[in-house]
């Protein structure tokens, strides 16, 4: 599990391209202190498992589902990217839960500076915007940030210059595709209101929930 605070930016060394899969070896330095081999690395917010670990680089298998998934195809030589490690037992929750495990991407439709921050305007598709919520939270590349602003085909979030300087985002240009991952608890909330039919009738509704002060 992640939180989606990004503890540093690194570049891809190189990126070894199979049939329909990837080995990509990625350089850092901060998140190299204490990783191992089997340990779990958000790049641009994509879970991906450590398969070696050098002084300065570390490697990952990427599985065809993900290149089809995330933006992680797009990547070149020398593209940077965000990373977090797992986040430890021990450790504070400053963003949300982050799975790593991508809904699917965005694209970034809009950029406009308002004094210090900086606001993005991202087009999705429906199965993601459902889910997306004004002031909830939502992760772009592995970054946790609040929803701002929601319209029928597109979400904004509005972005600290810190937020900016020490992650990829600021980066980022209109037409760029980003990594997006919904809210886990809203999902969980629709499968147990909306069981499939030969799982029965839930006991748990809408009224129940704000009978119960969920809603």
């Amino acid at each position: 599990m992640f939180t989606g605070i990004v503890e540093e930016t690194g570049s891809v060394k190189a990126i070894r391209h199979g049939n329909r899969s990837a080995v990509i070896e990625i350089s850092a330095e901060l998140i190299l202190e204490d990783i191992h081999t089997g340990d779990s690395i958000a790049v641009n917010g994509v879970c991906l498992t450590v398969t070696k670990a050098e002084k300065n680089s570390f490697c990952a298998d990427v599985m065809p589902e993900t290149l089809s998934r995330s933006s992680l195809a797009e990547l070149k030589t020398g593209s940077r990217v965000n990373l977090e490690r797992a986040m430890a037992a021990n450790g504070r929750f400053g963003g949300h839960i982050v799975s790593g495990h991508i809904d699917g991407t965005g694209k970034i439709i809009g950029i406009r500076r308002d004094d210090n921050a900086v606001w993005f305007d991202i087009a999705a598709d429906k199965k993601i915007l459902r889910y997306i919520v004004e002031k909830g939270s939502v992760t772009i590349d592995g970054i946790s940030l609040t929803v701002a602003g929601l319209t029928a085909d597109s979400f904004s979030v509005s972005v600290i210059p810190h937020t900016l300087s020490v992650t990829i985002l600021g980066e980022k240009t209109i037409g760029s595709i980003v990594n997006l991952e919904n809210d886990i608890i809203g999902k969980y909330v629709e499968k147990l209101i909306t069981p499939a039919d030969n799982e029965g009738k839930s006991n748990i509704s809408l009224s129940f929930l704000a009978e119960h002060g969920y809603c």
